[in-house]
């Protein structure tokens, strides 16, 4: 039977996605990462020093359930409420470059392509192929993790 993206935990999911990109050397990590704010809405810079590599995970898995989508879009996924203190919340979107830079990124693992009507972005073969891969490696260790559980139960 074959796995895909969907029949695994989307958590779980883009956690190994994010290992595989460190894992292969293959993604620069822009040298403004530790330095950045990722919106408007948020306070601080992100603490985990891996942020990048979760964020071009999340952009491929989201890729993989909605081709094409733009940047727009998923600054809008990425968005959140600004707190203004005493006064109402407001939605605003999340900054633009880097999603900008993890798609750069994953264009240049050949993961993702720009849409023939200039739409956005969408996942290609080698991408769908990828992810799928690692989804079916992940439900393998799930099921040994659970199997192995079961027997020390």
């Amino acid at each position: 039977m074959k796995t895909s993206v969907k029949d695994v935990d989307q958590h779980d999911m883009v956690v190994q996605i994010a290992g595989f990109l460190k894992k292969s050397g293959k993604v620069k990590v822009p040298e403004w990462s530790d330095l950045v704010k990722l919106s408007t809405h948020k306070e601080l810079a992100p603490i985990d020093p891996d942020w990048y590599f979760v964020r071009a995970a999340s952009i491929a898995r989201r890729l993989y359930f909605r081709s094409p989508t733009g940047i727009g879009a998923l600054r809008t996924v990425y968005g959140g409420k600004h707190r203004h203190g005493v006064t109402p919340n407001h939605f605003k979107k999340c900054a633009g470059s880097s999603i900008r830079k993890a798609l750069q990124t994953l264009e240049a693992l050949k993961w993702v392509e720009k849409h023939a009507d200039g739409r956005g972005r969408v996942l290609t073969k080698q991408g769908r192929k990828d992810l799928d891969r690692i989804a079916s490696q992940l439900r393998q260790s799930t099921k040994a993790a659970a199997a192995a559980a079961a027997t020390t139960a």
